[in-house]
């Protein structure tokens, strides 16, 4: 070994001082300083900003997912001729009995008109017996309130008891507000198919009072849906003692599929099955493409900061020419210079990632503060619950798919220092030392 330099062996302590000597800013070397530094700044704002981005949409997902399966049900099962289900208990202990299956709740389901002094607006009526609907955590949550039991004391937890014998409805937050009511106020509600006349089908319109006020968190819900007492629904719409489906909820919603062919044989001849996927492929279709194309046009900042990384060790090793020509003269190989400037190039690189990690994370632990934040010092709310379904901002940060920018970040980073390492330890020394 040449005594000359005091380890050669690959990565040893020697090219890591020689590479942070060169990260360090001197005056004759200022303009390639700032552009790592540059390099490091887009690095970090690339990553932290795939990775807040990506755990907001997670997020976004998991909750409409949670609030809309809160809702519906897993599977719905309902006849083929659109009528009614008159031997639901004997369908839904059937149904109750597949595997996987966690509960089945009998529905009536219609459309109509919600009227109160103030404003006239559509909503979907769903009947429900007062069991399943106590069943239903995206209704049964510290916002609901009821006028069903007064016997409770003003702090204690409401909750649908006395729901079937109440004779009212239950209705959402945003429609309470748009109606002005609260408990005990009176709703109309009008259905367009009502008693036929001498003068063609009349309206059906009946007057309930308001017994219970829920918040899903979901503007679509607490604006649009009503819940009404089974019997008060069949009545209501002329199902005699039927239901028009039967919602079934299973283990794992994200695996509905494998509960299809139990589902389907129990439910029997006549009957038609679909998915929550089924009734909305659509809308999380597009959330899944918008998911992948933001993350593409992210990805972009990274490998613009990279580019950056490369340009700036060539002006480092154009400026070091000198330098390499000493070290080579002195012992030093070609592999010895690739690995000195592959490393100054891999600090920037891995300093950026993990700074932008830090900050990613930083930012997803407090998503809702940094929105309340902005809200106040804007005076607008950039996550309108009207535009966005949602009453907050989430963010859920996947681990798997944090690792991968994490990694993605440090393989882009690596790579743009290949050439202008491979550049460098190309020079001849012959040549870099002729004009000096």
């Amino acid at each position: 070994m040449d005594k000359s330099l005091p380890d050669t062996r690959p990565f040893a302590r020697f090219e890591w001082m020689l590479a942070g000597r060169y990260l360090r800013a001197r005056r004759r070397e200022g303009f390639i300083s700032v552009i790592s530094l540059f390099s490091f700044l887009g690095i970090l704002l690339g990553v932290a900003t795939l990775i807040v981005v990506m755990a907001v949409l997670n997020g976004f997902r998991a909750e409409l997912l949670d609030k809309i399966l809160g809702f519906q049900g897993h599977v719905s099962v309902y006849r083929s001729d659109v009528m009614p289900i008159e031997n639901y208990l004997d369908l839904q202990q059937r149904l109750s009995r597949v595997p996987g299956v966690t509960r089945a709740v009998a529905l009536v389901e219609g459309q109509a008109m919600a009227s109160s002094l103030r404003n006239n607006t559509g909503a979907l009526v769903r009947g429900i017996s007062e069991a399943d609907i106590q069943k239903l955590p995206s209704l049964n949550n510290k916002d609901l309130r009821t006028a069903m039991n007064p016997e409770h004391l003003p702090d204690a937890t409401a909750s649908f008891a006395g729901f079937d014998g109440s004779g009212g409805l239950a209705i959402g937050e945003r429609m309470a507000w748009r109606h002005q009511l609260g408990l005990g106020s009176r709703l109309t509600i009008i259905s367009p198919e009502g008693p036929e006349t001498v003068l063609g089908t009349a309206p059906r319109i009946r007057d309930y009072p308001v017994v219970a006020i829920f918040k899903v968190g979901m503007s679509d819900y607490d604006e649009n849906v009503i819940y009404m007492p089974l019997a008060e629904a069949q009545e209501y719409f002329v199902m005699e003692e039927g239901v028009s489906q039967v919602e079934v909820m299973v283990d794992n919603p994200d695996e509905v599929e494998q509960y299809l062919i139990s589902i389907v044989t129990e439910a029997g001849q006549g009957m038609s099955v679909t998915t929550w996927k089924d009734r909305n492929m659509t809308f999380f279709n597009a959330l899944a493409v918008e998911r992948n194309v933001m993350f593409l046009v992210l990805t972009m900042i990274i490998l613009v900061a990279a580019l950056n990384i490369i340009s700036g060790l060539i002006m480092l090793v154009k400026d070091k020419g000198r330098d390499i020509a000493i070290l080579r003269t002195m012992g030093a190989t070609r592999g010895t210079i690739q690995r000195v400037f592959f490393l100054t190039g891999a600090a920037i690189g891995t300093a950026g990632t993990l700074g932008g990690f830090v900050v990613g994370l930083l930012i997803c632990l407090n998503t809702e503060r940094i929105r309340q934040f902005i809200s106040w010092v804007s005076g607008v709310d950039p996550f309108n619950p009207e535009l966005y379904y949602l009453a907050q901002l989430p963010a859920k940060m996947d681990s798997w798919q944090t690792v991968l920018i994490v990694l993605m970040a440090l393989g882009l980073s690596f790579a743009a220092t290949l050439y202008p390492s491979w550049r460098a330890a190309k020079l001849d020394p012959v040549e870099a030392l002729r004009y000096e």
